[in-house]
């Protein structure tokens, strides 16, 4: 599967699971040329085709395909210039983890033990406006060490080093609100112990190679 193949894939996953809606969200991947094939503007992500996918440079510059290139391409573009370990990023607007972006609350309280080792902590982003070097500027905190991103009163951020594994950990990150949303419900939700947050992150490091900011580890 090529490249492109495999974001239009992930395109359409996004839809199936109501990570988006209409024309919402955007995804990309860093191709060998160290351009960037991202999702055109205005088209929703359960109809992606071949002919709705850009590839353009680091300034945002369109170089193939046809259409408006995105004008939150400043998110990817900021993420891969950042992180070059980085070559995929999913940009959606899923539900249970845009309501905990709405209330200005990030995944910051260590309860799952496979978020620990899939991302870690989850932080929010104060609020920009949408397509404004602002987006970027809040995530600048968070660059250096987060694999997951909630944006305040917009949606979620998920980074990967390939476009199944920033897929899945979007998919990982709705998982994990939800289930602490409905643990609130129900009362008061029991976090994991000190040396157990320790424990996973020494082994999401050694294993999976996620590496954690350890100023800030609780």
């Amino acid at each position: 599967m090529s490249l492109k193949e495999k974001l239009i894939e992930v395109c359409h996953k996004v839809y199936d699971k109501g990570f988006v809606a209409a024309y919402d969200g955007n995804i990309s991947a860093r191709t060998e040329n160290n351009t960037v094939l991202i999702t055109r503007s205005g088209k929703c992500k359960g109809k992606i085709t071949t002919n709705d996918i850009l590839e353009i440079d680091y300034s945002g510059n369109i170089l193939s395909g046809n259409g408006k290139v995105s004008t939150e391409n400043k998110i990817h573009l900021f993420v891969y210039s950042n992180r070059k370990e980085v070559n995929a990023v999913v940009h959606c607007h899923p539900p249970y983890s845009t309501a905990f972006a709405l209330i200005g609350e990030g995944l910051t309280d260590h309860y799952l033990p496979e978020v620990m080792l899939t991302f870690g902590k989850v932080p929010v982003c104060k609020y920009a406006t949408p397509s404004t070097d602002q987006v970027p500027e809040s995530m600048k905190p968070f660059i250096e060490h987060a694999w997951a991103l909630l944006l305040a009163n917009h949606g979620a951020v998920t980074l990967g080093k390939d476009l199944d594994d920033a897929y899945y950990k979007m998919e990982k990150l709705e998982h994990a609100a939800k289930i602490i949303f409905l643990a609130k419900q129900l009362g008061k939700p029991q976090k994991l112990s000190d040396e157990s947050v320790k424990e996973l992150f020494d082994i999401a490091e050694k294993t999976f190679g996620i590496k954690q900011d350890k100023r800030n580890i609780f």
